[in-house]
């Protein structure tokens, strides 16, 4: 919605969040629950147990949850306008992120 709306920096921060909600899911998907949502300690924990200890998804989507936050920081607190090119970059990486992630906690 807030894409279709031009709404771009928006955009970057629905993004985002996505991408973390999606990431704690797919992490309690797996038994590993955190008591506190700690941004850097969900990508960290995404990273090494999903992607590269258990191999559950590509290596691919390493860099997608700390790139995804660089953007949306920027987005909210720079004042810099993020592109209609550039959210719809992220978009279609949130749509790749959460297609894997649903397939895998629908086995």
């Amino acid at each position: 919605m807030c894409f279709d709306s031009g709404l771009y920096n928006a955009c970057a921060n629905r993004v985002y969040y996505a991408a973390l909600q999606a990431a704690v899911a797919a992490l309690a998907h797996r038994g590993i629950k955190r008591d506190k949502i700690d941004h850097g300690q969900i990508q960290a924990d995404f990273n090494a147990e999903l992607i590269q200890r258990r191999k559950i998804y590509p290596a691919k989507l390493k860099s997608y949850l700390p790139d995804m936050q660089l953007v949306r920081n920027m987005a909210d607190y720079s004042g810099d306008n993020i592109t209609q090119q550039r959210a719809g970059r992220w978009f279609a990486r949130i749509k790749e992120l959460i297609g894997l992630i649903k397939k895998e906690l629908n086995r």
